[in-house]
């Protein structure tokens, strides 16, 4: 009897699957209660649906395509992930990086996690008008690029439906009122990576 417990309480604390987010203010909660973010709605969204799917919240903010480049190894191995949702490289577009390395930081995330065998949701950013329509659309047209070219699920815009009332005084982060919609909208992603 003991052994078979022994043997069981293993598989029990493994039974959840882990969803790594993975990304940078927009998904860390910026400026709102992390309660309120994105994650943390879809966190309670999961549980209500009893998916068996935890969030791992594993987002920076301030991070960048080669920061996260360089730590995710360790979150990798630290979590385990069934899934990793990554949410990076505005914040290199917005300081002006070249493209080409933004592009080979996401690569190299993305592949890792494959390597690993979690399934990827990538989600794209778009760049202020005021960048240069050139820098703008290169840099818009990384996101389908990767996803076509590795096979994974992409969110072209992770701030789509999001409306210019619902945003922080500094324009770029969504208020809690908005974080609803941003979750439904990864959701809708995610759906067929929870199969």
């Amino acid at each position: 009897m003991l052994l078979v417990a022994a043997l069981w309480l293993p598989c029990s604390a493994h039974a959840a699957r882990n969803i790594l987010v993975f990304g940078d203010s927009l998904s860390a909660g910026y400026g709102i209660a992390v309660a309120e973010s994105w994650p943390s709605l879809l966190q309670q969204e999961l549980k209500r649906t009893r998916s068996g799917f935890v969030i791992v919240n594993a987002s920076i903010s301030g991070e960048t395509a080669l920061g996260g480049r360089q730590r995710i190894s360790k979150a990798l191995q630290q979590h385990r992930p069934a899934i990793v949702i990554v949410e990076l490289g505005v914040n290199d577009g917005l300081r002006g990086f070249s493209t080409a390395d933004i592009e080979a930081n996401l690569n190299e995330i993305i592949e890792q996690a494959t390597r690993a065998r979690a399934k990827v949701l990538l989600i794209g950013m778009q760049l202020p008008p005021n960048y240069g329509e050139p820098y703008v659309t290169q840099f818009q047209n990384i996101y389908p690029r990767l996803a076509a070219k590795h096979r994974i699920r992409l969110l072209p815009f992770l701030l789509k439906n999001v409306a210019a009332e619902q945003f922080q005084p500094d324009n770029l982060h969504p208020v809690a009122a908005a974080q609803p919609q941003i979750m439904r909208s990864v959701l809708k992603e995610l759906k067929p990576l929870l199969r």
